[in-house]
């Protein structure tokens, strides 16, 4: 698949594969679509299985709620698939009409662990409310999103993705370690639990950079599917949840109820900011990769109600915040194929999964330790992103001590939340993340210090 763009005679020419609004035939389109799909389907449902498992009803809690789990993941792919509808096909002024992947964004777990930590499913409610009234927001950007982005250069954003990467690390070890229900037990941290998670990483890895292709582009599937084998060798695996989940079920609306969270709120909108800059950025990479071209306003206004209405419609039925997925990006380069209809073709495999509880309940047999592995790789990889972004930057005194200060502060309150013990809880939620700390201060320290400081 690698070099499927010089194939042209079978695809299409050069400006046909340039062209957003061009179907090549369906026998390279279907696989080209589940192609999309498989680059991001590991990433898509890990946000909701670590939430479950931080609120305490996921793998290994024997909660009595552990199908909330399960009914996380259907709704993580069905409504990666409707959003990803609303951009390739389009409604009205919504969507850039462009091969853009939906799926659930890592960015927001930095503000939704904290949140429903030890809550259970009563947790859900204000959850889902945040994610609503986030989207609501989200969508609303879309009408004046260019004017943002001078308040965000990559000394801002850069410094974000680091902090997003570095605050969930330590999730990756603790979940191949054994997960938070092995905490504090014998059975944490021994070799059974290391060695799934150490085989999906070496996988990941061999499989990253020595193929190419397809093969390549689906490393971390690749390592979790040989993590997956290895722990049920060793007899980690359960299949009890499958066949008691059912073989279709629609999504239910405001399945836990509405609650109104100030801290869950805010920081939706907060990060909402965020994502529709990280979406302005992937579509920018999809036309000048795809089509070589600027992305045009339009478009890019689109791409953001998008994102805002595919996240404000998952939360009234129990999904996550959903956003532009930049793996997609990296996979249109690649093959040189431009076409929106290729996508919108993964989104309606998305969906039809999303609508069997089947596909979730094999999902929730992959063990925690070997999940583990997988999200080692995939949080070093936003950290690493985000170096990548700071590599951009001019490293001047200025530069310097604006990312000094807001890194000390937002990993600092992040490594040490008992300091912040006598604010009132919504706002320990918020700042002990790190990351709203640490973007706050980074933004408001580059819109205040002169350029000129030597």
């Amino acid at each position: 698949m690698a070099d499927i763009a010089t194939h042209g005679s079978s695809l299409g020419t050069p400006e046909q594969l340039r062209d957003p609004d061009y179907t090549p035939p369906l026998a390279n389109a279907i696989p080209l679509g589940i192609q999309h799909v498989l680059a991001m389907f590991a990433s898509n449902v890990t946000p909701a299985i670590i939430v479950a498992g931080a609120a305490g009803f996921g793998f290994g809690s024997n909660s009595a709620d552990f199908p909330s789990m399960i009914y996380m993941i259907q709704m993580s792919m069905l409504f990666a698939g409707i959003a990803t509808l609303f951009q390739s096909i389009g409604l009205g002024p919504v969507g850039a009409r462009l091969p853009i992947v939906q799926g659930t964004s890592f960015a927001f777990l930095p503000i939704m662990i904290p949140a429903v930590a030890g809550q259970g499913v009563a947790g859900m409610a204000g959850l889902m409310t945040g994610v609503f009234i986030g989207g609501i927001f989200h969508f609303c950007l879309g009408t004046f999103i260019g004017r943002l982005r001078f308040a965000l250069p990559p000394l801002v954003t850069g410094l974000i993705v680091l902090m997003i990467g570095l605050s969930l690390i330590r999730v990756g070890i603790q979940y191949a370690a054994g997960g938070v229900p092995k905490m504090g037990t014998e059975g944490f941290g021994t070799l059974a639990m290391w060695t799934p998670a150490l085989v999906v990483v070496v996988v990941t890895l061999a499989v990253k950079f020595f193929t190419r292709g397809l093969v390549s582009v689906s490393a971390v599937l690749i390592g979790l599917v040989a993590g997956y084998v290895v722990a049920l060798l060793m007899g980690q695996v359960s299949f009890g949840n499958v066949g008691n989940a059912a073989v279709f079920a629609p999504p239910l609306p405001f399945r836990w109820g509405l609650e109104f969270n100030v801290a869950i709120i805010v920081g939706m909108i907060f990060m909402a900011v965020i994502s529709a800059i990280e979406t302005v950025g992937d579509v920018s990479g999809i036309c000048k990769g795809g089509a070589g071209r600027e992305a045009t306003d339009r478009e890019i206004a689109g791409a953001t109600y998008a994102d805002g209405l595919g996240t404000a419609v998952a939360g009234i039925f129990g999904g996550l915040p959903n956003t532009s997925f930049s793996q997609n990006v990296g996979l249109i380069s690649m093959t040189g194929v431009m076409s929106r209809h290729v996508v919108t073709i993964g989104g309606i495999f998305l969906i039809l999964c999303g609508l069997i509880p089947k596909v979730g309940a094999v999902v929730s047999t992959v063990p925690i330790n070997v999940l583990g592995g997988g999200v080692i790789v995939m949080f070093g990889m936003v950290a690493a992103a985000g170096v990548n972004m700071l590599s951009e930057v001019v490293w001047n005194r200025r530069n310097m001590v604006i990312f000094a200060v807001s890194l000390s502060v937002g990993l600092g309150l992040q490594l040490e939340p008992s300091a912040l013990q006598h604010l009132p809880g919504w706002l320990q939620i918020l700042l002990t993340s790190g990351l709203l700390p640490a973007a706050g201060l980074s933004i408001a320290l580059n819109l205040l210090l002169p350029e000129d400081l030597d």
